[in-house]
């Protein structure tokens, strides 16, 4: 991202305003007047049990403030973006937590010298004035082969060690047995991150370049790269790359992980890929650890430690035995914590089987009827009629469209031409709508096929082989059409096909109430006013569908989408027509 791309007020000012947006947003947390510290506002419940305080630089939100409430930390303490917060803010925070009546105060410290020596510093002189002040340095990335002296850093299992230790302290574990439980998980936990763009920090440039199409493995959290770049493969050769490298043997800060091993995973958004592609790699982790004989326990998927906005992911694998996963499951009230299901992921049933349908209406076999000969001429006048103006709806559809109108409904008149030559005609008209409406839902494709489906559905309950006068066939026209503005959202006027379905309707109703022999004068009619209707498109303005995107003196011809309408209503008539 462009560094002048963010948005905020001021680079000097970013911290501090997005430390107030979380307190304000979240009723269980309080700011420390004077310090980048926020608070459980609930302090009087700390009373007799164990605090816990972590921090270190900003930039890495959700970390660490959103890991505040019961059940995790007790405070948290900001450093500027990607620097160590000062030790008096550290120290403000410790006597605050103490003050409370804490039995003693924790601190989980992530493993970068600044951090080290910040939080060492104020606990050294928390000691001094009587605190009970512990300190775990979380060191759990394996990227390098040969770590140097600065050792291991730490990533995104502090997270796990921020809800294990705070769930151990919930339940009254003292200082001493909390170091002694999260020093021995410890050891079963490995991070690894892979970026696919640096980031930059408010008011610089990007971290790192990192030419497009080229990915970083094992970078850290603070923009600096990582120790191997390559070209960008697919999500699930990715993840092979980074589990492979996570667990091999011959690396120094590998993470032992053996067949039957039952794990917890966390899958992190280093801040800009899509939940799309988080849910992606998440998938493949869970795969490839499978296909060693790991049993994946919990997965936890999403932004827990950031790096701005850097496009890329990390993943922590922690071993996890009976009282890990117990500690895992124990409820907090933070609000960064992500709701977890306590059941183990790997051997349970995961696909739901659908409710056997029946056949499609356009499979069944029907019987034909007196009926029969008259629908099948009307719906082979209707698609070659289709067929014939395919061209002039494609050109139609071009000035307000994507110019496909035609061919959609050249694919319909297809379809149906096609199950006419293998299937007989039903005597009942309903059940020949029906057979329409699969038909076109499935071939048509587009709003259209989801409308003439829709229409077809909702007309075809009011047709039946005993019920299938004029008055029947004007009810279940009605019908469709009403179901097509209900679900379509368009009405009379908004330049579509209902511009002509809607007039000729209105003039079929008069069937109810026609004498028989004007049964033809009303159909006429009502074939004139769908045309008319059409035509009149010319001049209006379009309020749905695409065409309402486009600007209003562009269209100047008729919307093809009722052309077609008033096309098939003619062609119905022609067939009754010759049918005297």
């Amino acid at each position: 991202m462009d560094p002048q791309k963010k948005l905020i007020n001021a680079a000097e000012s970013c911290v501090d305003e997005a430390l107030l947006g979380l307190v304000r947003a979240s009723g269980g947390l309080s700011l420390l007047r004077g310090h980048r510290v926020v608070l459980r506002s609930d302090l009087e419940n700390l009373k007799g049990k164990v605090a816990l305080l972590s921090g270190g630089g900003s930039g890495h939100e959700p970390s660490h403030a959103g890991y505040i409430g019961a059940g995790m930390l007790s405070a948290a303490v900001a450093g500027g973006v990607f620097a160590s917060p000062p030790p008096g803010s550290i120290l403000a925070a410790i006597l605050s937590l103490h003050n409370a009546g804490a039995s003693g105060v924790l601190l989980i410290v992530k493993n970068y010298t600044g951090d080290r020596l910040n939080f060492g510093l104020a606990a050294e002189q928390a000691r001094n004035q009587g605190v009970a002040v512990d300190m775990v340095i979380v060191a759990e990335d394996c990227a390098f082969d040969q770590p140097s002296k600065a050792g291991r850093r730490g990533l995104c299992g502090t997270v796990f060690i921020h809800k294990l230790a705070g769930a151990l302290a919930e339940e009254g574990c003292s200082l001493a047995q909390i170091v002694s439980k999260v020093t021995e998980i410890l050891k079963g936990i490995g991070t690894l991150g892979v970026s696919l763009s640096p980031c930059s920090v408010p008011g610089c440039l990007p971290s790192f370049d990192l030419p497009p199409g080229d990915m970083e493995l094992g970078l850290g959290i603070h923009g600096e790269p990582g120790i191997k770049r390559s070209k960008v493969a697919s999500a699930d050769e990715v993840v092979k790359t980074m589990i492979d490298h996570m667990t091999n043997p011959s690396s120094q800060s590998h993470l032992p992980l053996k067949s039957g091993d039952s794990v917890v995973v966390c899958v992190n958004n280093l801040g800009a890929l899509s939940c799309l592609e988080m849910a992606v790699v998440t998938r493949s982790a869970i795969l490839c650890l499978e296909s060693l004989g790991v049993v994946v326990a919990r997965v936890m998927s999403g932004l827990f430690m950031t790096s701005l906005e850097m496009a890329g992911v990390s993943l922590t694998l922690m071993r996890a035995d009976k009282e890990t996963l117990r500690l895992i499951d124990a409820k907090t009230t933070a609000p960064a914590w992500p709701n977890l299901s306590s059941v183990c992921l790997s051997g349970r049933s995961y696909i739901t089987e659908p409710l056997t349908t029946s056949k499609r209406p356009q499979d069944e076999k029907h019987s034909e009827g007196p009926l029969s000969p008259v629908m099948h001429k009307a719906l082979e006048k209707i698609c070659s009629t289709l067929l014939e103006k395919q061209e002039e709806l494609n050109s139609l559809d071009r000035a307000s469209g994507d110019g496909d109108c035609g061919n959609t409904h050249a694919q319909a008149a297809k379809a149906i031409q096609e199950w006419l030559h293998g299937h007989v005609v039903p005597g009942c008209p309903g059940q020949l709508l029906l057979v329409l409406a699969g038909l076109v839902q499935e071939k048509m494709g587009g709003s259209s096929g989801a409308l003439y489906s829709l229409f077809l559905t909702a007309a075809a309950g009011h047709v039946t082989e005993g019920r299938s006068d004029a008055v029947a066939w004007a009810n279940a026209m009605n019908a469709g059409t009403e179901a097509m503005k209900k679900y379509g959202g368009a009405a009379p006027g908004d330049r579509t096909m209902l511009d002509a379905l809607c007039p000729a309707v209105d003039e079929l109703i008069k069937l109810t109430t026609a004498p028989s022999g004007g049964h033809m004068a009303v159909l006429q009619s009502a074939v004139k006013k769908a045309a008319s209707g059409a035509e009149a498109t010319r001049d209006l303005k379009a309020r749905a569908g695409r065409a309402s995107y486009i600007s209003p003196n562009l269209l100047s011809l008729p919307d093809p989408g009722a052309v077609a309408v008033a096309t098939i209503l003619k062609a119905i008539l022609e067939v009754l027509e010759g049918q005297k």
